[in-house]
């Protein structure tokens, strides 16, 4: 049921209000929430306005408290009108307020944006935003197309809604509601107690809720019997692999500590915002200090990097039971690890891999564990990153391994399956979820690194549902980044570590940006992302998303005809920065851009300098042109401006 009180429009004039109220407040308790007086009062409030105001509305239906699972809010009320085809006006109510502030204005916004992307009733539908300050008393307005009301001119706004009476509208409420939510919103809504399965979209949701119950299937089977066994979940970008980590973790967060799972993750910045998230959350909403909140939150979301060094020192076998590695093929190889720690002065066992180590840990269980390797192919972007055979070979003779049978395709590399692996295919992850408008852009992007002749035409399957365009002036790029985004939806800057030499336009993304406020922070923050300010590195934004990216593309990954050459940047002393050939890191460098043009849900613009030689030898023309032109001929549309900016 998607809304505590529906109703036909005559039925709700005549029922009496208490009735309603009776409803809205069973509703509230089925759901796990507490009804104070406030919200009663609150209530009364709505639907004597909405009864004085819909008395001579006829052919409509009302919800009241209408769910949207995915941004963990209700809307006050929804009138749907039948109609020839769905006519829906969303109604938010104010009760005490005589202006409108932005922030209101904002969530109307993404009530309506919600409804229209992941509802498939409103696909096709007319939507009507309205925010109703109950003291406002001042004429009608329109304020980014929310109209903004005062109490008393419900009735003529929506006398002014021009429609056909028909049965467009049967079947609107049922209608499949698939939402693909960003992995904050969805931690947010995991661990206020949604299910997954509320929260992801059909094709991919499936896919997702499938795994889960693979993997909790063999978890459970682990504990019954007394073995121990590694999981090994394969996905394609985007395909909700630290989502289904999360739902794991988040599902055993409060049960006895012999079931209790941790996810670990060396995506700092990850973990990071994720904790910071949800604490904020659990403070707004229970009034937790903002520490107490966070420690909560540490018990089952942790960098993996702590926890490595917590068990070299402690030689006891940890807490949990169950272990959740997410991007487990970045740990790092014997050499490196070793390498690091020795300059770090730390105990290591000399050549021991990291995934070993990490195995190690949960060997010392005497009766039952479980790891869960959660593996992305095509993703590592420094050197010495081990990849997933690593965890392959170092699994003890008394393990055994359930696997992904795309374990063995070539982005995961792993070169020897043991023939006595348990294959389930349920534990690849088949479908992107990350842009709801485009699951072929990871597809075109792959293509356009690998200089494939498909991307052209991948692109133009593309380029209806999501927007990609290029540019040479970087106003432009912010203007369209901005103008795009509407509501909350969440705009950002972003440019790859090794891009030293767009800092004439003030863009640093190696200044130590601040990832939560980038990604958490509304947009009164100069911190925050909306302001495209600060170019956040692929290291910065690797699984975390924006609505809509501005990409930075600098002299570091050049196209030369017919392929991409690398280059490092080096301050050479008194000359400055030079330029030197990318040799060893070629693949990290691709993957780095790789991460950016896949960051953003909705859309991006790719800004590429113009160059300025003379004087600056670090920025010809030639480092940057070649790398603009192909991207014309791919067909991406230009963004043309009066003024260029160079940089000065």
């Amino acid at each position: 049921m998607r809304s505590w009180y529906k109703s036909s429009i005559d039925n709700f004039l005549n029922q009496n209000n208490d009735s309603i109220i009776g409803h809205l407040a069973q509703g509230s308790v089925r759901d796990g929430f507490s009804v104070e007086q406030s919200q009663l009062d609150t209530w009364l409030c709505e639907i004597d306005i909405l009864k004085d105001q819909l008395r001579d509305i006829e052919n409509a239906t009302i919800f009241l408290e209408f769910s949207i699972p995915r941004m963990g809010k209700r809307i006050d009320a929804i009138l749907l009108i039948h109609s020839d085809k769905p006519h829906v006006v969303i109604l938010e109510f104010k009760i005490g307020q005589n202006k409108f502030i932005s922030k209101d204005i904002d969530q109307v916004i993404d009530y309506e944006l919600e409804l229209k992307n992941f509802h498939l009733g409103s696909h096709n539908a007319d939507m009507f935003s309205v925010l109703v300050a109950s003291e406002y008393l001042g004429q009608p307005h329109n304020n980014d197309g929310v109209g903004c009301l005062g109490k008393t001119h419900i009735q003529d706004y929506i006398e002014t809604i021009d429609y056909t009476v028909g049965n467009g509208a049967d079947g609107w409420e049922e209608s499949p509601y698939k939402p693909t939510p960003t992995i904050i919103e969805a931690a947010r809504a995991l661990y206020s107690g949604h299910k997954v399965e509320e929260i992801t979209r059909n094709e991919a949701g499936d896919n997702i809720t499938a795994t889960c119950v693979k993997i909790n299937e063999i978890i459970d089977d682990c504990k019954r019997r007394h073995k121990k066994t590694i999981i090994f979940v394969t996905g394609v970008p985007g395909a909700g692999k630290t989502l289904v980590g999360l739902n794991i973790a988040t599902q055993k967060r409060d049960r006895s500590p012999e079931d209790h799972a941790v996810l670990l993750s060396g995506n700092g910045p990850l973990v990071k915002v994720l904790t910071e998230a949800l604490a904020r959350d659990e403070r707004d909403k229970n009034g937790t200090r903002i520490g107490d909140a966070r420690n909560q939150v540490k018990s089952f979301i942790q960098i993996v990097h702590h926890y490595r060094d917590e068990y070299i020192k402690d030689k006891s076998a940890p807490s949990e039971h169950v272990a959740i590695f997410d991007e487990a093929q970045r740990a790092w190889d014997g050499d490196t690890i070793t390498n690091w720690m020795n300059r770090k002065n730390r105990q290591w066992v000399h050549g021991e891999s990291e995934s070993g180590f990490l195995i190690s840990t949960m060997d010392r269980h005497e009766d039952w564990a479980c790891i869960v390797c959660l593996v992305g192919g095509g993703q590592e972007l420094k050197k010495g990153e081990a990849g997933i055979s690593a965890w392959v070979d170092a699994v003890p003779d008394n393990w055994q391994i359930a696997i992904s049978p795309n374990i063995v395709d070539s982005e995961y590399n792993v070169v020897n399956v043991p023939q006595d692996a348990q294959k389930y295919k349920e534990l690849h992850l088949a479908t992107s979820m990350r842009s709801f408008r485009a699951e072929k852009l990871s597809h075109f992007v792959k293509a356009l690194l690998d200089v494939d002749e498909s991307a052209k035409s991948i692109y133009d399957e593309l380029r209806d549902k999501y927007p990609i365009r290029i540019t040479r002036d970087l106003k432009l790029a912010k203007d369209w980044t901005r103008n795009h985004a509407r509501g909350t939806e969440r705009p950002g800057m972003l440019a790859t570590s090794r891009a030293q030499r767009l800092i004439p336009f003030a863009i640093d993304s190696n200044k130590g940006i601040n990832e939560i406020h980038y990604f958490l922070d509304g947009k009164e923050s100069n911190k925050s992302s909306y302001f495209l300010e600060d170019a956040a590195s692929e290291f910065v934004c690797q699984g975390l998303e924006l609505d809509y990216s501005l990409v930075c593309w600098d002299a570091d990954m050049r196209f030369n005809d017919s392929n991409w050459q690398y280059f490092n940047s080096k301050n050479n002393g008194a000359k400055g920065i030079v330029w030197q050939n990318n040799k060893s890191n070629q693949q990290e460098s691709k993957n780095a851009y790789r991460v950016l043009l896949t960051r953003a849900r909705q859309g991006m613009v790719i800004f590429v300098p113009n160059g300025n030689f003379p004087p600056d030898a670090t920025r010809k023309s030639e480092f940057y042109d070649k790398t603009y032109m192909y991207f014309k001929s791919l067909g991406i549309e230009e963004l043309v401006g009066q003024s260029i900016d160079t940089g000065y």
